[in-house]
């Protein structure tokens, strides 16, 4: 594969967190350090400045959760240093904008990321002092029935933030490039697609919204259980509210949504990378139980990842090997088109479309220890560098 000759890349981002938005800037710069460029705006501003013939230009972006931030941003035209400005990530080895520069992002404060849910808290309150029957069913019975409240926090500061200062359109059809942000619906067992559909995209176990705007969409993926309350959306064919939550629930990476989308290179950034014991920092049984379950959940999501990961491996393997036993054995040349088309069809295997993976390496334990939602400039500093390493480390496998 030569990465120059690709002809639609895409850029998927999964989420984490503050922290994972900081590791995928740091692979934003070492893929605009090997010459990739990050088109964005509107229909008018790509046109302008990314023509269609410019090799090495990501023109579709998938994001899930702190990924979709990350994603929309990007696909709305900002560039990967006013990210680094917004976050106020480092003390000056990166350029800083002017406020009437198109570049400037308002720095992002707690209040924009921690919303209060104060209508959540005042519906728990009169239920847990005033309804007696509450304990008559034991503790269980008690914590179901009194924490009522859907989460501590809303992400109505996030989607503001967007709405308010970041994006010059708020409307998926109205952007140069595809942006498609991944949810999870609350009250059904399907995954959701945000972004700029016709009709006809129906299937069983996923549902395709084309009537949000992007800053909800946004909101909906990073509403993260039970930091976060879900998030709502009325229907426009009656005015329902539907509900949506974190965007990892089902698929931790949704890469496939990027080759459906005719993607021929997905470039795929992702920071969950369970601990490894280093002597520095010792056994993980010395850390207490916040820790532990970090390690018990990175566990299990690296491995729906791995899984993921190999799938795609096994089946390009199964393929390319069917079509050199055919060939080998000169066997009718129909006979294999028609095998070939079916594995294609069975598994929605495109053998045009390449995957690079990026993620931290088992040494970088920093990544497990930092905080998920800090905005220390420091601390967020040292993820963009291993960021940036983990995709130079990647990337140089590659020919350009």
């Amino acid at each position: 594969m030569r990465i120059r000759d690709k002809k639609k890349i895409a850029l998927v981002l999964s989420g984490g967190g503050i922290k994972a938005a900081a590791f995928h800037i740091g692979v934003c710069l070492a893929l605009q350090e090997k010459g990739f460029k990050f088109a964005g705006g509107t229909k008018e501003m790509v046109r302008q400045q990314h023509p269609n013939e410019e090799p090495m230009t990501i023109r579709l972006y998938v994001g899930s959760s702190a990924g979709a931030f990350v994603a929309s941003i990007l696909a709305a035209g900002y560039s990967v240093e006013s990210l680094i400005n917004a976050f106020q990530i480092g003390s000056g080895s990166h350029p800083t904008f002017e406020k009437n520069d198109l570049r400037y992002l308002k720095p992002i404060s707690y209040r924009n990321i921690f919303n209060l849910n104060s209508s959540g808290l005042l519906k728990f309150i009169p239920r847990s002092i005033m309804e007696k029957t509450l304990v008559s069913g034991g503790l269980e019975s008690l914590l179901k029935n009194g924490l009522k409240l859907n989460g501590l926090f809303s992400t109505r500061g996030i989607e503001s933030y967007l709405r308010k200062e970041v994006l010059l359109d708020n409307d998926f059809a109205r952007l140069g490039v595809e942006l498609f942000v991944i949810g999870t619906q609350l009250n059904h067992t399907r995954k959701v697609i945000f972004g700029n559909f016709p009709e006809s995209y129906k299937t069983e176990n996923t549902k395709y919204i084309n009537y949000a705007t992007i800053s909800d969409a946004v909101a909906c993926s990073t509403s993260l259980p039970p930091v976060f309350a879900p998030y709502g959306i009325k229907r426009p064919e009656d005015g329902k509210e539907i509900h949506y939550y974190d965007g990892e629930i089902r698929d931790t990476l949704s890469t496939h949504v990027a080759a459906d989308a005719g993607a021929d290179l997905v470039i795929s950034s992702y920071s969950i990378q369970p601990y490894h014991y280093t002597d520095e920092m010792g056994s993980l049984a010395n850390h207490g139980i916040p820790l532990i379950l970090n390690q018990a959940l990175y566990q299990v999501v690296q491995q729906k990842i791995a899984k993921h990961i190999q799938y795609k491996s096994d089946i390009k393997s199964i393929y390319n090997a069917v079509d050199g036993y055919f060939k080998q054995a000169n066997l009718p040349a129909e006979h294999r088109e028609k095998l070939l088309e079916i594995i294609r069809q069975r598994v929605n295997y495109q053998p045009s479309v390449d995957y690079i993976y990026i993620a931290p390496r088992p040494q970088n334990y920093e990544m497990f220890f930092v905080d998920h939602f800090s905005l220390n400039p420091e601390i967020l500093a040292r993820i963009v560098r291993i960021g940036f390493k983990s995709a130079v480390n990647v990337l140089r496998h590659y020919d350009f």
